[in-house]
């Protein structure tokens, strides 16, 4: 079973991912295959650069093909990517000081990125 993963609620990432979803991940033990991660809000915080849970995701994510994407609109509210709030959702706005092979964007760029590994599941925390 392939899933996604929408990062949502306060903590989420912080929590619910680094202790529980990553450590699995990385032993190999999860039991599905992830293709997506998207993160809302201050869930976005991980994805920083130099951030240990963000950088052992982008090297994970890298391996194993997971897109990480940040919600446009949260990251240029909280400095991580670059543009004006009229370009959001239209895949113009810029991720930046993030980990590597984060993606900015809202639902379109979401699913458009999805579409050719769509998930069976999408687990919204």
């Amino acid at each position: 079973m392939k899933v996604a993963y929408v990062f949502a609620t306060n903590m989420a990432a912080t929590y619910k991912l680094a202790k529980m979803i990553l450590p699995q991940l990385e032993e190999g033990f999860h039991g599905v295959t992830v293709v997506g991660m998207m993160f809302f809000d201050d869930n976005l915080y991980v994805l920083r650069k130099g951030n240990p849970i963000g950088e052992r995701l982008a090297k994970l994510a890298k391996e194993k093909g997971i897109l990480l994407m940040i919600c446009d609109r949260c990251a240029m509210e909280r400095g991580l990517a670059e543009g004006d709030f009229h370009m959001c959702g239209r895949g113009e706005v810029k991720a930046k000081d993030t980990v590597d092979g984060v993606h900015a964007g809202c639902f379109p760029q979401l699913y458009a990125a999805l579409a050719g590994n769509p998930p069976d599941q999408v687990i919204t925390l």
